[in-house]
């Protein structure tokens, strides 16, 4: 047994059938099932998520991760993976790492006629920032719902842009 503190046991699940939660606001392209197992397990520092990819569906649009490292590991079908260096048919327990900044880039897809199945792992950062490149987007994750966002790169501001000189309220 592991001992913390009070904390006198592990949490484990069994990745074999997960319970997938599917948001009916995804669009079509990226409806994918997905599995959050790391705060199910009481992770902090690290994620872990399996994903049901239909065909015909993404996990998520093309980007790259500004403070976090990603993995991704082919557990049943033939997803297409995207990165910087092209496009390739992945076979079940493929795996990659996508380090952080541009040559991380990744979109993972099923482009086939039968169900896929991934999982994929990360650091666990905040605040941090994702790039989305085919939309010019970026996204900022504070951890605060009310907080995160994604916006147009268009939206920039000069970081000075609606302050006021102090003491002049």
């Amino acid at each position: 047994m592991f001992w913390i503190g009070s904390v006198d046991f592990v949490k484990k699940t069994n990745i074999g059938e997960p319970e997938f939660a599917w948001d009916e606001t995804d669009p079509e392209g990226f409806r994918a099932g997905m599995a959050r197992l790391g705060g199910l397990l009481g992770a902090v520092e690290t994620g872990i998520s399996v994903y049901e990819l239909p065909p015909g569906q993404a996990v998520c649009p093309y980007h790259y991760e500004c403070g976090e490292e990603e993995w991704l590991l082919v557990l049943v079908g033939a997803p297409t993976l995207r990165t910087p260096d092209g496009e390739e048919r992945l076979a079940p327990w493929d795996v990659a790492c996508f380090p952080r900044g541009p040559r991380g880039a990744h979109q993972i897809r099923n482009d086939t006629g039968e169900d896929a199945r991934v999982l994929m792992f990360s650091t666990v950062v905040h605040p941090t920032a994702t790039v989305y490149p085919d939309s010019d987007k970026v996204g900022v994750w504070v951890g605060d719902p009310e907080v995160d966002m994604t916006v147009p790169r268009s939206a920039k501001v000069g970081y000075y842009d609606g302050e006021e000189r102090p003491g002049r309220r």
